[in-house]
C-alpha cells in the first residue's frame, strides 16, 4: 500500500530533494509553495502525512498545523526548520506536531521518522497492520519477546523510571519508543540523548541548554533536550557511558524535577519522564566506582531486559522475512523469498550483533543477489563456513542417516515436491519414494 505524503516547502531546491527522497522510497507525493494552497488540498483529498517547513509565505507551519489539527486530529505532522527556529519548533509539537526536523534534513532520518509516523499513527487510529506478531516496530512471537510485550504494556502508563538492559543491537530504543508511544504522554516530544556521541564538556549545555553571554561564543540562547522533551519522555541511550561528573547533575535533575539552564539565575520545572538504556553490567560499574550508585536505583525503579537474538532464535524466521520485503521493495528487486538451507543457516548462527547484524545482513544480500531466491552464494563468508562444519560433522553419521539428511534437505529445498526432489537427487520419482519409505519419510 502506497502512502501519501503532503510536503509543504516553498524552497524550490529543498522541495525537489524531499520530493525525490520520498518518491525513492516508494511514497506518493504531492506538493504544495504555501500553507493556504495545502489547506484546500487537505480539504479535498486524504493525506497519511503532511511534511512541512516552519517558515511560509503568508500562514506559516505551526499555523498549518493548527488548522490541519482541526479538520483531523489524526494527521501527522513532520515540521523542518533552520536552526535558529528550534524553539519556535518545539512550541509546535506541544501544539500537536509528531516532531521536526532541521535543515538541512538528513534524508536517512526523514525517511525513517515519515515510516515511524504513519506505523504510529496506523496502530493508534485501530488500523489492522499486516503482522500479527508486531508490537510497533518490535518483532517477535518468541517467549522472551512477548515478555517484554507484557512489560512495556505495564509500565507505559506510569511515570516510573525504567532502565532497559541488553547487548548492542537488540532493539532498546524500540522498547523505549514503544513505552513512550503506548502512554499517557504519547502526543509529547520523544527525545533520545546518545550518551556515547555527545563530549562530557558538552553534555550539560546540551542537555539544560545555556543563556546568551554563559561563556565564550554563548552568542545565543540555546534551549536545552530536557526543556525540549517538556511533557513528554526524555531517552539516555547508553547511559552508562554518561561522564561521571554529570551523572550527579543528572540525579539531582530526577529527584528536583528542575533544572537550571546556564547562566542562568532561575530554575525551571521539567515534567519529563525519563527512561536509560545501557548494554553495560551496571552493577559492575558501581562496583568500580565508575557509576553513581545513587544514580543507579533512581534509574532502576523497573528493569526490562532485551533478550539477544540468539536468547530467541524462533523469531530469526520472522524478523528475516520483515527484512526481506522491507529491502526487496526499497531496491525494487524480484526475489520470492529464501533458499530452505538459508533460513535453517541463518537459525544457527549466533548472531553476536543481534537484530541489527541480521537487518544489515539481509539488505546486503537483497542487493548482491542475483537470482529469484536468496541463496548460500549471496551470503558474507562467516555463514557459508557455517554449512561446511555441517557438511564435516556429517562424515560421523552412518549411512541411513546421512542418506535420510540428504533426502530432507532436497525435500525441503524444493517444498516437498518428490519430483523435483528427484531430479535434485539425480534418481527417479520411484526410487526416492521407496527410499523415503525405508526411511520412515512417508506417512
Amino acid at each position: 500500500m502506497n502512502h501519501t505524503i503532503l510536503i509543504v516547502e516553498d524552497e524550490v531546491n529543498t522541495l525537489k530533494v524531499l520530493t525525490t527522497a520520498l518518491k525513492h522510497e516508494q511514497f506518493a507525493i504531492e506538493t504544495s509553495t504555501t500553507a493556504e494552497d495545502a489547506l484546500a488540498l487537505i480539504k479535498s483529498g486524504h493525506y497519511d502525512l503532511v511534511l512541512t517547513d516552519y517558515k511560509l509565505p503568508g500562514i506559516t507551519g505551526e499555523a498549518l498545523l493548527e488548522k490541519i489539527k482541526i479538520k483531523d486530529s489524526h494527521i501527522p505532522v513532520i515540521l523542518i526548520t533552520a536552526f535558529g527556529s528550534i524553539d519556535l519548533a518545539v512550541n509546535a509539537m506541544k501544539k500537536g506536531a509528531y516532531t521536526y526536523l532541521t535543515k538541512p534534513v538528513n534524508l536517512n532520518l526523514l525517511v525513517s521518522t515519515v515510516r515511524d509516523a504513519i506505523r504510529l499513527n496506523r496502530q493508534q487510529v485501530g488500523e489492522d497492520i499486516p503482522g500479527q506478531h508486531q508490537f510497533l516496530n518490535i518483532i517477535g512471537k518468541s517467549k522472551p519477546i512477548q515478555e517484554v510485550f507484557t512489560m512495556i504494556h505495564r509500565v507505559s502508563k506510569t511515570d516510573a523510571g525504567v532502565l532497559i538492559m541488553g547487548e548492542s543491537g537488540t532493539g532498546k530504543e524500540l522498547v523505549a519508543r514503544a513505552i513512550h508511544y503506548t502512554s499517557l504522554k504519547s502526543d509529547k516530544p520523544f527525545i533520545p540523548i546518545d550518551c556515547t556521541t555527545i563530549p562530557g564538556e558538552l553534555m550539560e549545555s546540551e542537555l539544560f541548554g545555556y543563556e546568551k553571554g554563559a561563556f565564550t561564543c554563548a552568542y545565543n540562547s540555546k534551549v536545552g533536550l530536557v526543556e525540549m522533551a517538556q511533557g513528554g519522555t526524555i531517552f539516555f541511550d547508553e547511559i552508562g557511558d554518561l561522564d561521571y561528573a554529570l551523572q550527579k547533575k543528572l540525579l539531582r535533575f530526577l529527584q528536583e524535577k528542575e533544572f537550571q539552564k546556564l547562566g542562568g539565575k532561575g530554575k525551571t520545572k521539567a515534567d519529563v519522564r525519563v527512561l536509560a538504556a545501557t548494554n553495560r553490567d551496571l552493577d559492575d560499574a558501581v562496583e568500580k566506582g565508575e557509576f553513581r550508585a545513587d544514580l543507579y536505583y533512581r534509574l532502576n525503579v523497573i528493569s526490562i531486559h532485551v533478550p539477544s537474538l540468539k536468547e530467541r532464535k524462533d523469531d530469526i524466521p520472522l524478523l528475516a522475512s520483515h527484512f526481506l520485503e522491507e529491502f526487496i521493495k526499497k531496491n525494487k528487486k524480484d526475489i520470492r523469498g529464501f533458499d530452505s538451507n538459508v533460513m535453517e543457516t541463518l537459525t544457527n548462527y549466533d548472531w553476536p550483533g543481534n537484530v541489527r547484524e541480521l537487518e544489515n545482513l539481509i539488505e546486503r544480500s537483497v542487493i548482491l543477489c542475483p537470482y529469484d531466491q536468496i541463496h548460500m552464494e549471496c551470503m558474507p563468508r562467516k555463514l557459508k563456513l557455517l554449512i561446511d562444519e555441517d557438511d564435516e560433522a556429517e562424515d560421523g553419521l552412518n549411512l541411513p542417516d546421512m542418506e535420510k539428511r540428504i533426502i530432507l534437505k532436497a525435500l525441503d529445498k524444493t517444498g516437498w515436491n518428490q519430483s523435483k526432489a528427484a531430479v535434485l537427487l539425480g534418481i527417479t520419482r520411484k526410487q526416492l519414494r521407496t527410499k523415503m519409505k525405508n526411511l520412515n519419510l512417508l506417512e
